[in-house]
């Protein structure tokens, strides 16, 4: 089967009950996206597809044929250069940052959705990507600032 990820057309031949995640990390060595719990209950392997977020420990690649891929890698280019990716620096988002290239694909998905998102589209959208070090509030302020809106700073 064939589709692109991150621009590039690829070829896949293997079992098409695979998960897209092993594709990504074993066969294209895209390791930006994470393995965590293996059952899309974390959402730190959050990737694009066809511009939709989907959690990519659970989807076959069976049904990805002619679709279009992007990983955190292809998100922003060489340079991370991703309005998201550059608000998630200024904010010094990550801790651990295991979750943090799910956390970022789920909020870009978000912004090219609803470029000015509310505090329930924020909730929403991130609700299904889990941070164990619970760097939330950064997170959303980090959101708010790549949509341009306000944002509250902490402890400043």
């Amino acid at each position: 089967m064939r589709l692109t990820v991150n621009g590039e057309s690829r070829e896949y031949s293997g079992d098409p009950a695979q998960p897209l995640l092993w594709f990504l990390r074993d066969d294209l060595a895209l390791t930006g996206t994470k393995f965590a719990c293996g059952i899309a209950a974390c959402g730190a392997c959050t990737v694009h597809v066809d511009g939709a977020p989907v959690t990519s420990c659970v989807t076959a690649m069976a049904g990805l044929e002619g679709k279009s891929v992007v990983t955190i890698e292809g998100l922003g280019g060489d340079a991370g250069d991703h309005p998201v990716q550059k608000a998630w620096a200024e904010a010094n988002v990550p801790q651990c940052g295991y979750c943090q290239s799910g956390q970022i694909m789920a909020a870009a998905a978000l912004l090219k959705a609803k470029p000015s998102p509310t505090e329930q589209d924020i909730d929403d959208a991130m609700t299904g990507i889990i941070c164990r070090c619970g760097t939330y509030p950064r997170i959303r302020a980090a959101i708010r600032a790549a949509a341009g809106l306000p944002v509250a700073v902490e402890g400043r």
